[in-house]
């Protein structure tokens, strides 16, 4: 039997929090039915991937849905009406071989200093090139502050706004990768985007929705029904990837 924390919000009202999960963690509701973070550092590092993966996803859902709604309104500019899913087809600036190897010295790099962050708190400043080299910048890891704070909301101490924000951004980000699920599924089953989606909800509640996106697609010979299972952001993104290795 696990112990169990007292006086936490729970995800479930009435049932008592895993121990190791204290409130420490901004966003902390006990929601752990695997375990996983009964061991100390894997749940602090799991504290860093979930705070990534909420931050990418809530940039990946804008960036899926403002083009899209911008384009609708007349507004032009290279790429403008170009799909989520053709993304990775559309001529850039450069090929796909150049930018795909400058994302992964970019990246790189940058990760490499996240997790030398966690390792040494408080160690990673713009000023140091190197990850590896250490430079007291007094920051949370996860919450680098400086010009990533142009506006001095992480100086706030425990309880003030900056912790508000920091509950609000953690419940976004959940909710927007959720919301990605949702994306990759709904044009996998319907073979529509999410504004296409909602249009047609809007059009027809009562025949499209959740429940009724698979016989709607079959019906309108899309999604999976009249690809044979393929899905065409995966067919997508392998072309790329198949052009930068064939090379």
């Amino acid at each position: 039997m696990r112990a169990e924390a007292k006086g936490e919000a729970s995800w479930l009202p009435g049932a008592a929090n895993p121990s190791y999960l204290d409130g420490s963690y901004v966003g902390d509701f006990g929601w752990d039915p695997l375990g996983l973070g009964e061991d100390p550092q894997a749940l602090a590092w799991y504290r860093q991937a979930e705070l990534q993966h909420a931050r990418w996803a809530m940039l990946g859902t804008v960036g899926i849905l403002v083009p899209r709604l911008v384009a609708d309104l007349g507004v032009q500019w290279p790429g403008a009406g170009v799909s989520w899913l053709e993304a990775p087809l559309f001529e850039y600036y450069s090929d796909a071989k150049s930018l795909f190897v400058i994302e992964v010295l970019a990246m790189g790099w940058v990760e490499t200093k996240r997790y030398y962050d966690w390792k040494n708190p408080g160690s990673q400043g713009l000023e140091a090139a190197l990850p590896w080299k250490r430079i007291e910048v007094n920051n949370e890891p996860g919450y680098p502050g400086g010009v990533f704070d142009p506006y001095g909301w992480s100086k706030g101490g425990k309880g003030s706004s900056f912790e508000q924000l920091k509950l609000k951004e953690i419940k976004n980000g959940r909710l927007a990768m959720l919301s990605m699920l949702g994306f990759f599924g709904q044009q996998a089953v319907t073979g529509m985007d999410p504004i296409d989606a909602w249009k047609a909800h809007l059009e027809s509640p009562w025949e499209n929705f959740v429940w009724a996106n698979e016989l709607v697609a079959c019906s309108n010979g899309a999604g999976l029904c009249s690809r044979g299972g393929e899905a065409p952001e995966l067919a997508a993104a392998l072309d790329v990837f198949a052009g930068i290795g064939g090379s």
